[in-house]
């Protein structure tokens, strides 16, 4: 029998949307748990349901908790150091603006946008999900491990919320196949042999151990975490980096990623491939490299180069940029349509793939019409693109070129679904 649930009335704090937006903070690839459900944001923190919604000057917010009686509610103070509250990003937005042109072009456009501070734990696995993937599936993936090895809190309008596991529940005998049953594919060793790593052949807290000390973990509000005595050497970005890196399934990207998102290591600069592409593009970065490789030497320049610029907040600069070279991003600011012919039908979601790491880059497009959807993959305008009923899975070989479509290949669409 599930628990019973003790949800509040909303309440909020002021906060304009200039120093948070949640509708872009919370999509552009930094967090995969949070779902939006009638234009509210929801997601399980710590043991309790959180929703959010927001206006021009206030967060609104709700909490559901998973029994009664409710215990105290700390979640001001959560949310305040799960959004790095205490830092002015309006600040850090001039800055960035006066000593890069480039900045200057394209935050105007994408403010509000801040670097979560996140459980270290749930940063690590959801990068690993990461690996050759796009944001839609990570979500997916995230939310399989959340359901079926995370703690049930509350549900929303029939939706279950569950907490995120721990190393312990993901490191028994059986998970690995289980996830591949899944669907994770190589990425359930990875998961499952880190889980195992980090539960029994780690020392107790050792996440916590590569922390920045400036930065204080999610969960220890009110505490003073300077004070915390850690053992060995006081922790740096590089000794959390090459740490992370000596994991199963992580490499210098994920490291980075869960260094900037988990650890407080704000300088860090992940390298994916839509990094790449602004650094080649905008800042005219290694001008003249085709390979689509990048060595370790180059991955470490391009973010030294970018530390350079932005400064001690570089990873915060960066995810602004990053989210402006998400096509997802770029076409709903334009409204575009895509024509298909005689029918007219809206793109509403562009996602790209998440930090491959590899010089590829996978687009997928989601197509909407009255009768069905479509989903379009475009590898690369030399090879072959498929075409996929996303309810039925059903796949119809073809070449795209452009994403058009025929009277005829609409119709084989609609009967199919």
């Amino acid at each position: 029998m599930r628990p019973q649930q003790l949800s509040s009335e909303w309440r909020k704090f002021p906060l304009s949307s200039a120093e948070l937006c949640i509708n872009t903070t919370l999509r552009c690839g930094q967090s995969f748990r949070w779902r939006n459900i009638n234009d509210e944001w929801h997601c399980v923190l710590r043991g309790r349901l959180i929703s959010l919604k927001q206006d021009p000057t206030h967060l609104h917010y709700k909490v559901t908790w998973p029994k009664t009686p409710e215990p105290e509610d700390d979640t001001v103070a959560l949310l305040r150091n799960y959004f790095s509250l205490s830092l002015s990003v309006s600040d850090l937005y001039k800055e960035w603006a006066a000593s890069d042109a480039n900045f200057r072009r394209r935050a105007p456009a994408f403010t509000g946008i801040r670097i979560l501070n996140q459980d270290a734990w749930e940063a690590l696995v959801a990068f690993i999900c990461s690996s050759n993937n796009n944001i839609s599936r990570i979500s997916q993936m995230v939310l399989k491990l959340c359901l079926h090895y995370g703690p049930y809190v509350a549900s929303i309008e029939g939706e279950p919320f569950h907490d995120f596991p721990n190393p312990e529940a993901l490191s028994g005998s059986g998970v690995e196949a289980h996830l591949r049953q899944l669907g994770f594919g190589y990425r359930a060793k990875y998961i499952a042999d880190t889980a195992r790593i980090v539960s029994k052949e780690r020392p107790a807290n050792w996440l916590e151990q590569l922390r920045n000390p400036d930065v204080t973990p999610l969960g220890s509000e009110g505490q003073d975490h300077k004070k915390v005595k850690l053992e060995g050497d006081p922790p740096t970005y590089r000794a959390a980096h090459e740490a992370l890196v000596g994991l199963t399934g992580v490499g210098p990207k994920v490291s980075d990623c869960v260094c900037l998102m988990g650890l407080g290591w704000w300088q860090t600069v992940p390298i994916d491939t839509h990094v790449w592409q602004i650094a080649q593009r905008d800042y005219s970065f290694g001008k003249g490299n085709k390979s689509k490789t990048m060595s370790k030497a180059m991955y470490d320049a391009v973010g030294q180069y970018f530390m350079k610029i932005w400064g001690p907040y570089a990873g915060w600069a960066q995810a602004v940029l990053f989210t402006a070279n998400l096509k997802s991003f770029a076409e709903q600011a334009k409204g575009k349509k895509v024509e298909l012919k005689e029918e007219t039908v809206v793109k509403t979601e562009v996602e790209e793939e998440v930090a491959n790491g590899d010089g590829e880059t996978n687009t997928v497009v989601k197509i909407e019409t009255e009768e069905t959807k479509a989903v379009i993959t475009k590898v690369s305008k030399k090879r072959k693109a498929n075409i996929k009923v996303e309810e039925e899975n059903i796949t119809i070989d073809t070449v795209v070129e452009e994403v058009s479509s025929t009277r005829r290949q609409s119709k084989r669409i609609k009967s199919r679904s």
